[in-house]
This record gives structure tokens, C-alpha cells and sequence, in this order.
């Protein structure tokens, strides 16, 4: 009866609107005081600091350091502008590119909204201008501006290896093949959707780009390529971790928003120093409430419980991990994928190691769910962040036009749950 109670508030609350920090505290908190009583006031700390006290999350604030001083300079739209000299000759070419910008500048970011306003704010008023259905443009973004949450540095994978113990490391390293296997899925589709609908994307024969055109395009982007690799290259080679990492990519963004773009005054860094506390604080936040909250449902073994009912169905593995995703899916679009990975991780984990599942591969399987969350009508959140830089488009029209990228990434979803090995075949080769 108590965990009834304690679900109850933490869902009422959140319908009331109350911040999801203060929602899984106050839910968990009422939890602890029900069974220990006035020690609830002693555990209640301790939890949130023993899930805070962890090396790993030193990544999460640097990172986000990283994407933010990135974010200052105009990196996303020479991304966009070397992907179009590249692909321009292909069919659809530009929202093809506007799939390729995304997916670099996640490597950089590991944000998925960051990703949509750096790069939708450019691709969809110029694919608009050469004639693109408004459809095709803003699906094209709003699906790839979520690869972020997937091609490493995510921060979606530090915090799940926070929760899960799970090296941050073999996530990032799990990550690669899925993220550019939905990056060239999402392409393909575009591809051949506009040989069947030439009149979505009309071609101009009077551009055309040159080799040496080509080739400059690429002096806009070599120092996030030397970013990249200097960070993902330090991690996977075993040179450093994932938090010494995140400080090479912090100070090497500095120098390139600094230094090569002069984008930086001395007003600039306060502010990106400021944005950065305020989202990393509220992660961290988050991230210790939800402790509270889920050290309440372990004390009332609520994950064993939930583990014992199922295994015990004649239900087969498969058909228990479908419902899953379902769930996860459903979930990610109504609350963030911080709150997300911190709550439902250490209820699912137990379920899905004991049915015979790698935590590695969940967290992966995971993160791909939170992925097509953010961009699933009606709440996705990146739907919205597009409206927000693209205000010619209709919340309408960004709704409707991303339902077949859905479709598409959720068939790339059930290759990776089908064919575990893919996902492991990397991190198991390094």
C-alpha cells in the first residue's frame, strides 16, 4: 500500500507541473519516512550523495562545457555547407546532408536538441528556398538532430554507466555502429523516397561544385574532425578516460571557438560558463533525487518483485523485452531522458540481466528507445525545437512529416534487438 502512495505523489505531482527533481525527492523522500521513520532525514542524504560521488560524471558537466562553447561558433553550418559540396549531386541531396551534418555535430555535442537548432536553423530555410517539401525538410532534421543522444560523446551514456556501473567507455564505443547505422538508414530512406517523388526535392543542373570547392569546404570543419578524434581517440585507444577526455575536449573547444573562430569575448564565456552550470546542475539534481527515489523502490524490493512475477509467465524473453521498449518509448515522451535512464535503469536492469540479457547491450537498446522518443508526436522534445529556430514551419507540419523517420528508426531499433552482436561486435573487437 505504501508504494501506492508513493507512485501516486511522484505522478501527481508531475501532472500538477512540478519540476521532476523536486517529484522523485519529495515521492522518495515520503517513501523512506513511511519505513524507517526520522531516519529517512540520514538515508535520504546519503543516497543522493553516494550517486553523485562518482568519477565518471565528471564527464557530464565537461562535455556539455565542450558542446556549448561549439555552439558559439558557426562549426553546424559548415558542417552543413561541406556535406551539401559533397552530397549535392545525390537526389535529395540536401536533406541528405542536413542527416550528415546532424550526426557529425553529435560527435561533438552529444546533445540532440543542440544538434536540431545548429543545424535546422541553416538546413530547412535553404532547402525550403531550392524548393523541398516542407515535409521532408523538417523530418529530415528533427530525426537526425536526435542522433546526438547515440554517436559518442552522449551524455545519455555517461549517465546510464553512472547508474548502471557500466563502462562509459564500451558505451561510447557501443554507440558508433547503431548511430551511423540509423545516420545511413535515414539517408537511404530520403534517398530513394525522392526517386519515387522527384517533386519533394527538385534538382538544380545549374550548381554545380567543383573538386577544389569541395575541398575547401572541408578548411571549416578539420579542427572538429582533430576534436573528434582527439577525444573518441584518447578513450577507445585506452590513453585516457572518459572524464580526462571530456577535459581535452573542453579546452580544445575553447581554443577552436577562442582562438581559430574569435567567438569568445569575455562576456560570451560567462554566459556559456553560466548555461553550463545551470544545465549540469540540473542534471545532477535529477540524478541525486531519482536516487532517493529508486533506494525506495529497492528497499521495498519492488525491481525483485517485478523480476520474480515476470520470469515466472510462460512468456518468453523476447515478448517480456518488447513490452519493454514499449513502455520505455511510451515513458520518453513525456519525461526528459535524464529523469528516464536514472529511475527505470535500476528497476529494469535486474529484470533484463535475468532474463539472459547484457547490461552493455540494454544501455545501448536503451538509449536507441530514448532516441525515437524525442522526436515520437505529440511531445517529442526535439519537434518542438525545431519550431523554435524554424517558425515558418507548424507544429502540424513538424509532427506529420517526422511519423515515416519514426518508422525508420524503429526498424533500425528491432535490427540492433534482433542481432545483439551488432552492437557488441565493436566494443567486444577494442
Amino acid at each position: 500500500m505504501d508504494v501506492v502512495i508513493v507512485v501516486a505523489l511522484l505522478i501527481l505531482m508531475i501532472i500538477a507541473g512540478a519540476p521532476i527533481f523536486l517529484a522523485l525527492g519529495a515521492a522518495g523522500l515520503l517513501g523512506l519516512y513511511l519505513e524507517q521513520g526520522g531516519l529517512a532525514l540520514f538515508f535520504a542524504p546519503t543516497s543522493a550523495f553516494g550517486q553523485l560521488n562518482s568519477f565518471e560524471l565528471i564527464a557530464l558537466p565537461l562535455f556539455i562545457l565542450m558542446g556549448n562553447f561549439l555552439a558559439a561558433t558557426p562549426i553546424g553550418s559548415y558542417l552543413f555547407h561541406a556535406a551539401v559540396c559533397w552530397l549535392s549531386w545525390l537526389r535529395g541531396g540536401l536533406a541528405i546532408a542536413s542527416v550528415g551534418a546532424s550526426a557529425l555535430f553529435g560527435a561533438v555535442s552529444g546533445v540532440s536538441i543542440a544538434g536540431v537548432a545548429a543545424v535546422g536553423g541553416i538546413a530547412v530555410p535553404e532547402m525550403l528556398k531550392r524548393g523541398y517539401s516542407r515535409r521532408l525538410a523538417s523530418g529530415a532534421v528533427v530525426s537526425a538532430g536526435a542522433l546526438a543522444m547515440l554517436i559518442p560523446p552522449s551524455v545519455p551514456f555517461i549517465i546510464y554507466g553512472a547508474v548502471s556501473g557500466v563502462s562509459v567507455a564500451d558505451l561510447f564505443i557501443g554507440g558508433i555502429v547503431p548511430g551511423f547505422a540509423l545516420a545511413l538508414a535515414l539517408s537511404t530512406y530520403i534517398y530513394f523516397r525522392v526517386l519515387r517523388n522527384p517533386e519533394e526535392a527538385p534538382r538544380d543542373d545549374s550548381i554545380t561544385i567543383s573538386w577544389p570547392e569541395r575541398v575547401r569546404s572541408l578548411g571549416g570543419i578539420w579542427h572538429a574532425a582533430v576534436l573528434i578524434v582527439a577525444v573518441l581517440g584518447s578513450i577507445y585507444s585506452g590513453l585516457a578516460t572518459p572524464s580526462e577526455a571530456a577535459a581535452v575536449g573542453a579546452v580544445g573547444a575553447f581554443l577552436i571557438a577562442g582562438v581559430i573562430f574569435r567567438a569568445l569575448p569575455p562576456r560570451r564565456i560567462g554566459q556559456i560558463l553560466l548555461q553550463t552550470a545551470k544545465v549540469s546542475g540540473a542534471i545532477l539534481l535529477i540524478m541525486a533525487c531519482a536516487k532517493i527515489f529508486g533506494d525506495y523502490m529497492n528497499f521495498m524490493r519492488v525491481p525483485q518483485m517485478l523480476t520474480d512475477a515476470l520470469t515466472a509467465t510462460e512468456l518468453p524473453a523476447w515478448a517480456i523485452f518488447m513490452a519493454i521498449m514499449v513502455l520505455l518509448v511510451l515513458l520518453g515522451m513525456l519525461v526528459d531522458a535524464v529523469s528516464l535512464i536514472v529511475v527505470t535503469t535500476p528497476i529494469l536492469l535486474p529484470l533484463v540481466t535475468a532474463l539472459g540479457y547484457d547490461p552493455l547491450w540494454f544501455g545501448i537498446i536503451l538509449v536507441m528507445n530514448l532516441e525515437i522518443a524525442v522526436v515520437t508526436p505529440p511531445v517529442g522534445l526535439n519537434l518542438y525545437a525545431l519550431r523554435g529556430v524554424c517558425p515558418q514551419l507548424s507544429v502540424e507540419e513538424i509532427i506529420a512529416s517526422v511519423v515515416p523517420f519514426v518508422l525508420v528508426q524503429f526498424a533500425v531499433l528491432m535490427l540492433f534487438v534482433l542481432f545483439p552482436g551488432i552492437s557488441l561486435w565493436l566494443p567486444g573487437l577494442l
